[in-house]
């Protein structure tokens, strides 16, 4: 067996040289899911929908794939942000789950060649029983999202749909038929409801949710996406941004909530109405005095020239 520090050395650099072959491979899976989703869109328009159905699978299998490939890349990472915990002869429970993952996936993930050899390295470091037991599972702690992916199960029918919806919402395809303007019918619905809903509503939904946008923008709107508006046009920018979540196999639609004001901080209708009447007495105040200053100001009223011209002579008299 080589020396703890040699085999940590090797292992630090194989996981280096994985992260790197995951990254170029989920750039080119995800090139190719581009065309697929075009393809399948075609389909729709032409109204193949079962062979739609069909191999709308391909495209579901490769996005679980590169999918799968993002959680490896997290778990190299990981390890390789704490190969010092490694040198040690018994295997740090937080380094568990990463550990047994890689060794569990590195066989069924195929272009990857740099992550078998990490799993060979483990293997090394902590004995071919080990490689075994996490090939197997047998303890349960792989992730879950890890054996979920490597499932050879076809898709649910709930995920087929889901994704043929979403493909032709994006390329404007009006499937299944009628259901565009069913879905302009309730967006419309909604921000009705939303404009004119009451308080209580506001406060148990302070947000109706956001449009996040689909799998695959058109190809129409590519060029604007990437257009700046002018910033006369989207007003002062908020300090705060909240980020969509990206639309995934377990949930191809996500949506988010943004919460509202704390309710300790909303004033009452009783505060609002005081300070309402605050403002109109003082506006009232300040109106009658104006009034009165232009009336006769605190001396008095003004003498016009006249009057001062009959006092002048009273007093040479």
């Amino acid at each position: 067996m080589a020396p703890a520090s040699t085999l940590i050395n090797k292992l630090k650099v194989q996981l280096k040289l994985s992260v790197s072959r995951l990254r170029m491979v989920q750039a080119k899976d995800t090139a190719l899911a581009k065309q697929q989703r075009r393809a399948m869109a075609l389909l729709l328009e032409q109204g193949k929908e079962e062979s739609a159905r069909i191999r709308v699978e391909n495209i579901i299998r490769s996005d679980m794939n590169t999918e799968l490939l993002e959680i490896l890349e997290l778990y190299c990472e990981l390890l390789t942000a704490r190969a010092g915990l490694l040198e040690s002869k018994e295997l740090d429970p937080g380094l568990e789950e990463a550990v047994k993952s890689i060794c569990f996936a590195a066989p069924r993930v195929e272009g990857v060649k740099e992550l078998s050899m990490v799993r060979v390295l483990l293997g090394e470091k902590f004995g071919k029983e080990f490689l075994l037991a996490a090939g197997e599972n047998r303890d349960g702690k792989v992730a879950a999202r890890v054996a979920e992916r490597l499932k050879t199960e076809p898709p649910k029918q709930e995920l087929v749909e889901g994704y043929l919806s979403t493909i032709a919402d994006a390329y404007g395809i009006d499937w299944p038929p009628g259901s565009r303007a069913k879905r302009e019918a309730d967006e419309a619905a909604a921000r009705d409801g939303e404009d004119g809903g009451e308080e209580d509503d506001d406060d148990e939904n302070p947000s109706g949710g956001q449009k996040v946008p689909a799998l695959e923008a058109p190809v129409e709107a590519e060029d604007l996406a990437r257009a700046t508006p002018p910033r006369d046009l989207l007003g002062p920018r908020s300090p705060v941004s909240v980020m969509p979540p990206s639309p995934s196999t377990d949930n191809v639609r996500p949506r988010i909530n943004l919460p509202g004001p704390p309710k300790e901080l909303t004033p009452s209708k009783r505060m609002v109405d005081a300070n309402k009447a605050k403002t109109n007495a003082a506006i009232s105040t300040s109106g009658g005095v104006e009034k009165k200053e232009s009336a006769g100001g605190p001396g008095g009223k003004i003498p016009d020239v006249d009057e001062l011209a009959k006092r002048f002579a009273q007093l040479k008299r």
